[in-house]
């Protein structure tokens, strides 16, 4: 197989009357799923470009699939963009992207509207309804080839502009085939998705539902907010397979719903995204099947998801760590000290990442690309390019990984992989702001602006980063200051602020 579009319609000959994906409005065959894809595809093909970008504004739904899969038939790539985004945020990563067309369905259409894209946004609905030119679609798939990107996600950038991650059809097919060997994934496999598809977690569940068969079941995403019913839509839809972000297991915990509520169909719980708290990883452990498999899933966009899993096999005391374990099959990590050479057992360096699961790089941002996707310093003899991940870590008595934090100011929250550079750009541009700084309280999950300026309060703060900043970027906690504390560089001192706020934490 050279594309996903042959994995795609492989699958599709095997189980054509199957159910691909089902949301609460609609389900679809794996057979109608591929029509509706080339239909959309179809269509595209009228711009005569390949492997270029366009973008699909749509929410989570069986819609917003077909519209992926009908972007890679046309020869491109898609962009999947949050429809609830600031639109100032979606023009910045158009300004990068310049995308050849927007699709998007009728609950975005007046955001879609705002986008400037003059006659070339369409609605999925009349898309669909496209007849398939199987010859035309034929002559741009004679010309694909694996290492053609598949899709782009953007996350948020330490400059204030978010950047492209960049995946081929190559990282995605070698990272998929190595997922649903090691998890078990079937034509049995009924997925409860969670992940927003903008977020590389969504990647695992919507590959491998394609590699193998499965189903994908787009759970609603405000039942996340109410627990009994969301393990009551569980159980009505049968979900075996789970890979969420620890928030969301989580708030099952917090609340208690599996005192009074049973996940009898649930075999394989999976998580990654941020530290997985192990006193609400033990209550799931004591209330699912003995047999559940738990396992810990870490890596970055940059390795299409993963780069190291660890499949819990023994008891943890709540004060313990989860491992983030060992390498993917076929993905080789690494953990280098300051000085480029290998850390050895309890000593501290940074994760780093070779193979074929590694992205292309970042979306016309050469400059990033280079700074982070760089020469093995290990093999200098042939070209070896290496992911530098700013995750530090070291292994434990065990040889396994365990996670400490990020090297740089990037930090992990709510699953999100969040610049902190970006949120004090953000801040930066409200009126009276005249400096600012982020940090991050790891421990209760918050994030923490200072500010110094004249007469502002939070509202103040708050309203002005509405419309620039996603609401998982927004500052949990904001303290004012009359000055800044600067370093000898003249920069912000972030230490000095993480000290000011353990003191004001501790009076």
């Amino acid at each position: 197989m050279i594309t996903i579009l042959d994995c795609l319609e492989n699958t599709a000959a095997k189980f054509p009357y199957n159910v691909i994906s089902e949301d609460t409005n609609k389900k679809i065959t794996y057979n109608d799923f591929v029509k509706n894809a080339k239909s959309i595809g179809s269509f595209l093909c009228k711009y005569q470009v390949t492997r270029s970008p366009i973008a699909v504004f749509m929410d989570n739904s069986v819609e917003s699939l077909e519209a992926m899969m009908g972007v890679v038939y046309s020869g491109n790539f898609y962009v999947v963009i949050d429809a609830l985004m600031p639109l100032e945020r979606i023009k910045n990563i158009f300004s990068t992207l310049k995308p050849v067309a927007v699709i998007f369905d009728e609950k975005c259409r007046k955001q879609a509207e705002k986008l400037e894209m003059d006659d070339n946004i369409y609605l999925y609905n009349e898309l669909v309804q496209n007849n398939v030119n199987e010859e035309t679609l034929q002559t741009v798939r004679s010309r694909m080839i694996d290492a053609d990107p598949l899709y782009a996600l953007f996350t948020s950038g330490s400059t204030g502009m978010p950047k492209g991650t960049v995946l081929t059809h190559l990282s995605v097919m070698k990272y998929t085939k190595w997922y649903a060997e090691t998890f078990n994934i079937t034509e049995n496999t009924i997925f409860g998705s969670q992940t927003p598809f903008y977020f590389s977690m969504s990647v695992s569940t919507i590959f491998s539902t394609i590699y193998t068969g499965a189903k994908l079941v787009i759970i609603p995403k405000q039942l996340f907010s109410f627990p009994v019913k969301l393990i009551e839509f569980m159980n009505e839809a049968k979900i075996n397979t789970i890979y969420w972000v620890p928030s969301a297991m989580n708030m099952i915990a917090n609340f208690k719903a599996l005192d009074n509520k049973e996940l009898p169909y649930l075999k394989t719980v999976l998580f990654a995204g941020e530290a997985m708290p192990t006193k609400q990883l033990n209550y799931w452990r004591k209330h699912l099947a003995p047999d559940t498999l738990y396992a810990n899933l870490f890596g970055p966009t940059e390795t299409t998801d993963i780069a190291a899993y660890y499949i819990v096999d023994r008891e943890f005391r709540d004060d313990e760590p989860i491992p983030i374990g060992s390498h993917c099959s076929n993905c080789d990590v690494f953990v280098l000290k300051d000085d480029d050479t290998l850390a050895g057992i309890g000593e501290e360096g940074e994760l780093c990442v070779r193979g074929s699961f590694l992205a292309s790089g970042y979306y016309d941002n050469p400059q990033k690309t280079k700074e982070v996707f760089v020469q093995n310093p290990l093999n200098p003899h042939y070209r070896d390019i290496i992911y530098r991940t700013g995750d530090l870590v070291k292994y434990n008595d065990r040889g396994e990984l365990v996670y400490i934090t990020r090297k740089d100011f990037q930090i992990k929250h709510q699953g999100y992989r969040i610049e902190l550079g970006e949120i004090e750009t953000a801040v930066s541009a409200v009126k009276g702001v005249y400096e600012c700084g982020c940090i991050y309280d790891s421990a209760k999950q918050l994030i923490v602006l200072f500010c110094a300026g004249e007469s502002l309060t939070a509202k103040d703060i708050l309203i002005g980063v509405k419309d620039l900043l996603p609401k998982y970027m927004t500052p949990n906690k904001i303290f004012f200051l009359n000055d800044m504390p600067h370093n000898a560089n003249g920069k912000i001192d972030k230490k000095k602020l993480q000290e000011i706020y353990q003191a004001g934490i501790k009076q």
